[in-house]
Order: structure tokens, then sequence, then C-alpha cells
């Protein structure tokens, strides 16, 4: 009996998860038709937003905020990638128990941290920084860029730490018997034996990084401006959405949800991939 009945809570809990999915994608998909209609794909590479008067519907465009949540995202995972494995390979194979400890427990409290203290703790202290190293006035692309880098690289440290040590003991004693120094085995044995959750943690932070919002909305700059300096202003999908959506009508509104299911899509892409490369992986 207990069975059957956790066997049942088990296939509503999957299919209501599966029904919320496709109920959230419905949403945005019937909501954004008015501008689909409208703009069609030029949406996508169309750089204005431009709200009507009076009859006029205006002209709006994604192509901005697009680009600034890619190009945000993209400088994000280039400057996290190589710190998050540098930590994990630190934490498993170098530091010792008294240290990797402390340090582990103080990598995950950086995940607690709500995103709009790093928010905050970027405007007031690291956009200053920037400022006087890269030029701008210090709010821009370049600091949500390193700023969100900060914010994902607990998670991807956490994981890919996780990863490396599920590799057998065995195969690294081995490579340690046969003359392999401590480079030559996190590079040939390690390394190539966690390479699946390494690639996944780095899938998942990020569609971490694509859907912030908080933290972004502080640094960016938020103003619908194409991007011609690393350290210019402009503005992300997200940070778009939060700070338009409650006064946005009619276009407007269908635009943003235009928007939304653009983030929605590439974001369950990413996850998507991510999951058929685990279940390749495991059926290999």
């Amino acid at each position: 009996m207990s069975g059957k009945l956790f066997r049942n809570f088990s296939f509503f809990s999957a299919t209501l998860s599966f029904f919320i999915l496709i109920g959230i994608f419905a949403v945005l998909f019937t909501y954004a038709q008015e501008s689909m209609h409208q703009f069609g794909f030029h949406f996508l590479l169309t750089d204005q937003w431009q709200p009507g008067e009076d009859d006029d519907g205006g002209v709006f465009g994604g192509f901005i905020p697009i680009m600034g949540t890619l190009m945000s995202t993209f400088i994000a995972m280039v400057i996290a990638t190589p710190l998050a494995m540098g930590i994990a390979i630190f934490l498993t194979e170098i530091a010792s128990v008294t240290v990797a400890r402390p340090v582990s427990i103080a990598i995950e409290l950086l995940a607690a941290i709500p995103s709009i203290i790093y928010g905050m703790w970027g405007l007031f202290y690291f956009a200053p920084i920037v400022q006087k190293t890269a030029g701008g006035n210090g709010v821009g692309l370049l600091t949500a860029g390193i700023v969100l880098a900060i914010m994902i690289i607990p998670f991807m440290a956490s994981i890919t730490r996780d990863s490396m040590n599920t590799t057998p003991s065995v195969l690294k004693e081995s490579a340690y018997a046969m003359g392999a120094t401590k480079y030559e085995v996190i590079k040939d044995v390690i390394m190539p034996y966690a390479k699946g959750g390494i690639i996944g943690s780095i899938i998942l932070a990020l569609g971490r990084a694509l859907g912030e919002t908080m933290a972004v909305a502080f640094l960016i700059g938020s103003v619908m401006h194409t991007v011609k300096k690393i350290t210019d202003p402009t503005t992300s999908i997200p940070v778009l959405l939060a700070n338009n959506f409650s006064e946005a009508q009619d276009l407007e509104l269908s635009s943003m949800y235009y928007l939304a299911l653009v983030l929605f899509v590439v974001s369950f892409a990413i996850i998507s991939i991510a999951k058929f490369y685990f279940l390749g992986r495991k059926v290999k």
C-alpha cells in the first residue's frame, strides 16, 4: 500500500512539474502574440524601445537587452570559469583538510548572500574601482559582468569540487606510482574523470547568470544604449522587465512578454543541453 502511494505521489509530482513548465511557456507565448504579429523576428534585431502616444503603439525591439544579457553573461563566464576551476582543484588536491574545510564553507556561504547585497556592494564599492582602472562612470557592462562572475563562482566551484571528489583513489594512486606529478594527475586523471560534472557546473552557472536580475539592475546602467565600449551602460532582459513591467501597457507589455519568452527559451535550451549531456554520458 505504501509503495503504491509513494509511486502515485512521485508520478503526480513529475507530471505537475511538466504541466507547470508547459503552462509558463503557454502564458508567455499567448501574451507575446500581439508583439510577435506586429514585429515578427525583426523584434530580435531592432535596437529601439520607444512607447508611442495616443493610438500609436510605438516601436519595440529586443536587440539591446538581448545583447546586454549575452555580453554580461559572457564576461561573467570568462572570469568565473578559471577561478572556479582553480578553487575546486585547490580544495580537492592541494589544501589540507584543516584549510579546505573552512574555505569550502566560506565558498558555499557566498551562494547564500542575496543578489541585492551583491548589487549594493558592487555599486558603492566596486564601481568606483572599475571607474578608476577601466574608465567610464563605473556603472556599465564590465562592472555588471565582474560582479555577476563573483555571484556564480560558488555554484561552479562547489559542483566541480564534488565532481573531482568522486575520482577513485586507486586511479590517482596508480598514476602517482607510475611517476606522475601532481599536475599530471590533475590534468590527465582527475579532470577527464570529472569532465561531466565540470561541464554541467559551467552550463548550470551559465543558466543562473542569464536570469540574474537585482544585482545586474544596480550595476549595468539600465539604459537602452548600444554598447560601443565594454564600460558603457546598457540593459539586459531581466533588468528591463523588472524596471518597466509594472508601467507597461498594450504593445509594450506584449513586447516584454516576447522578451521573457526569448529568455525562457534560451534558459530552457541550456538546461536541456546539460540534462541530455548527463543522460548520454550515463548511458555510455
